[in-house]
């Protein structure tokens, strides 16, 4: 019917998915920083320094699709607190990446952009990897 409105409406719930992404990561990428510090090991802290790594690499990416789509800089916000101890920061950390996993691939799915949906995918997939060794991780604290 108004196909461009449809283009429109379409555009601007991936512009919010990618606020949403931006934020997320950033707020990782401040969190897993400082969970490197309180890790027990070289071990565990080289590992949390490699997720960081990850966390940088996708906030680069969605923060690079915004910019296309928008012209603009997103304003990076903090949307989670970061937690004091070694054992909260595992446990919300594998919750977030848990929930991060999902929401990439219902974003991944939704995307018409086979660059923007495969930017998406393989984020997913890097999710899932990090709440695996987060688990490991708190199995380990027990």
């Amino acid at each position: 019917m108004y196909p461009y409105y449809d283009h429109y409406r379409q555009n601007q719930k991936l512009i919010s998915a990618l606020i949403k992404a931006i934020n997320g990561e950033y707020s990782a990428t401040q969190c897993y920083e400082k969970l490197a510090g309180l890790a027990p090991n070289s071990e565990q802290r080289d590992q949390i320094k490699e997720i960081l790594e990850d966390e940088k690499r996708h906030l680069r990416q969605f923060t690079q699709i915004y910019t296309t789509l928008t012209g603009k800089q997103p304003q990076l916000q903090m949307t989670e607190e970061c937690s004091d101890t070694y054992r909260q920061g595992l446990e919300s950390s594998f919750k977030d990446e848990q929930k991060t996993t999902d929401f990439y691939h219902e974003v991944a799915d939704e995307a018409t952009d086979p660059v923007i949906k495969e930017v998406f995918r393989r984020a997913a997939f890097d999710e899932q990897n990090h709440a695996v060794w987060f688990l490991y991780y708190i199995g380990k604290e027990k």
